[in-house]
């Protein structure tokens, strides 16, 4: 498939049916995105958290297109395994952006009922991964993404292992 008909898919799948109604439409419609009392110096934590998710997650998404040759989309995966960037030190860069955009969320607009959707995001986001993801990467990347399993923690960000 070529670059533009990727970039495109990606652009629809992020805007209307991934990251942008879980970080956007979902705590949107909890929250109205009022602020419930002042803002209070410490919620500016929950904005660095919010702006700082979008690091993780342009990056994520930049490398599924370029070397990946792929989109985010799970119906149009990467032709190659992405472990560059961000993936060395963790294997879910994008989902850890988004979570930490609807935490960063609950704790700007002090709101208890994004926190919970924030915490159930993230259990449906580990049982995609477990039950889907790495099935079907070990599937289609065999040894590979086996390695790459071992060097690399699914959650936690850490440096490396060196080989």
């Amino acid at each position: 498939m070529n670059s533009r008909a990727n970039l495109w898919r990606t652009l629809i799948f992020v805007a209307f049916v991934g990251p942008g109604p879980v970080i956007g439409l979902a705590p949107w419609m909890l929250s109205g995105w009022h602020l419930i009392t002042p803002i209070a110096p410490w919620r500016y934590v929950g904005l660095l958290m919010t702006l700082g998710g979008l690091i993780p997650l342009a990056d994520s998404i930049a490398r599924f297109l370029r070397e990946g040759q792929g989109t985010p989309e799970p119906l149009h995966p990467t032709e190659s395994l992405v472990v560059s960037g961000l993936y060395r030190y963790v294997r879910n860069p994008m989902y850890l952006g988004v979570l930490t955009m609807i935490f960063g969320q609950a704790v700007f607009f002090a709101n208890r009922h994004i926190a919970i959707y924030g915490a159930g995001a993230a259990a449906v986001m580990h049982l995609f991964v477990v039950l889907y993801e790495e099935p079907t990467l070990r599937k289609k990347y065999g040894q590979e993404y086996a390695e790459y399993l071992g060097q690399v923690s699914r959650w936690i960000p850490r440096l490396p292992r060196q080989t």
